[in-house]
């Protein structure tokens, strides 16, 4: 009975899934029709004139992340590897509750630290390149940083401790230091865990909406000179998450094709996102113990 529950269920969840996703493609038809591959490469977003281009939300929702996780990434395996090797048991059960607690809050009071503090410190710091404002992609990014640095931690420490301490006792036995143990078997075996934390936060920054809304600026068709310019990370964009959680998505309700061109940007949001989850999922199946 238990089995038949759990089956059944799964198939809930998965035709959902799916219906969600033929919906989105449904309803997006008319923009991918008169746009095509344009939709995706287009580097100008005009509703007014029925100009559809991603291009600037795809790079702002991929810039921000990549700070995100730059940031993030050290910071978050630093700190997983001091809880799970050195800590002990009872201490590193408090600082794990502690890290969880701060994934649980709320996005938008993140948000709102972002436009309380974050955002005047990253215009006073970089007030030698004469931003217009705090509102900046690198604003975004760092913001998204300290939200995914307690999913990375808590995930890494998982994949850590996940290590047979066999394993470690022989490494010991062998003649290496604590920190050659960590270094040559700790780590290689969890690598693969560790993966899966950096694709997991990546899935979340790629997706989290409310604290960018609030610190990007969300100014459209912010595209670099040159891919290679840091200059726009300074400057307002716009991410695909802030594009949908702003007001466009109800102006766009009463025309079919701006309408299709917003479910376009969710079902791009949506691709990305699962494409991440699903390879961390697989990801974190095999192990290397």
């Amino acid at each position: 009975m238990t089995r038949a529950l759990s089956w059944f269920f799964s198939a809930i969840a998965l035709a959902s899934v799916a219906l969600l996703i033929g919906i989105f493609a449904w309803q997006s038809v008319p923009v991918w029709r008169a746009e095509g591959v344009g939709y995706l490469t287009g580097t100008r977003w005009f509703f007014r004139t029925h100009e559809f281009g991603a291009l600037p939300m795809i790079y702002g929702s991929l810039v921000v992340s990549a700070i995100a996780l730059v940031l993030a990434a050290p910071l978050g395996f630093g700190a997983a590897i001091f809880t799970a090797e050195y800590l002990p048991r009872r201490a590193r059960l408090a600082v794990k509750v502690l890290i969880e607690l701060l994934a649980g809050v709320p996005s938008v009071v993140y948000g709102l630290l972002g436009i309380l503090l974050l955002r005047d410190w990253i215009y006073d710091l970089f007030a030698r390149f004469d931003p217009l404002s705090g509102d900046t992609l690198l604003t975004a990014g760092v913001l998204l940083a300290v939200m995914v640095l307690p999913t990375i931690v808590t995930l890494a420490d998982d994949a850590l401790r996940s290590v047979p301490a066999a394993q470690r006792r022989a490494a010991r036995g062998l003649g290496l230091t604590h920190a050659e143990t960590i270094l040559h078997v700790s780590l290689p075996q969890a690598r693969r865990g560790l993966g899966s934390a950096l694709l997991l936060g990546l899935g979340r920054s790629l997706g989290e909406t409310i604290a960018v809304f609030l610190v990007v600026g969300r100014q459209d068709n912010n595209l670099p000179g040159s891919w290679t310019s840091l200059q726009p990370l300074l400057e307002s964009g716009q991410t695909l998450t802030s594009k949908l959680g702003g007001a466009e998505t109800n102006i766009a309700w009463g025309d079919p094709l701006h309408w299709a061109a917003v479910i376009g940007l969710g079902l791009i949001l949506l691709a990305v996102t699962g494409g991440l989850t699903l390879t961390a999922a697989l990801f974190s199946r095999r192990s290397d113990a």
